[in-house]
């Protein structure tokens, strides 16, 4: 077996919060809903190109709390262009963020929390 790169992440949300990430997801980060298939609990999948890599999956219970801790996950990092725009786009929308400068390599980092509490990083090459 030869492993060539991440595929997706799963995101578990309650339905009730698909409204909070569609928006996140889709008008913040700035991916394309998409085709998913016809499972029998709701959700979106969202796509960056031909690859579908973000899955929000309403497998929660509507009276669940959101989780507060993701354990020892850190964060969803994203390769993105457009700093500048992205700048602009989050200020716009009011969404917190913060940034940083990878020491050493030409990457500069923003950083932003989803819905559900999960931290994402969107990486720029500068």
């Amino acid at each position: 077996m030869t492993v060539s790169g991440l595929d997706h992440v799963n995101i578990r949300c309650r339905e009730q919060d698909l409204p909070a990430m569609r928006r996140f997801w889709g008008d913040v980060v700035g991916l394309q809903e998409g085709d998913r298939p016809n499972f029998d609990f709701p959700g979106i999948w969202f796509w960056a190109g031909a690859r579908a890599v973000v899955h929000i999956a309403c497998r929660m219970k509507d009276n669940e709390t959101l989780p507060t801790s993701h354990g020892a996950f850190g964060h969803i990092a994203l390769r993105a262009e457009g700093l500048e725009e992205t700048r602009a786009r989050l200020a716009a929308q009011g969404v917190t963020f913060t940034e940083a400068p990878v020491p050493g390599f030409p990457l500069h980092q923003i950083f932003l929390h989803d819905p559900t509490g999960i931290m994402v990083e969107l990486t720029f090459a500068v």
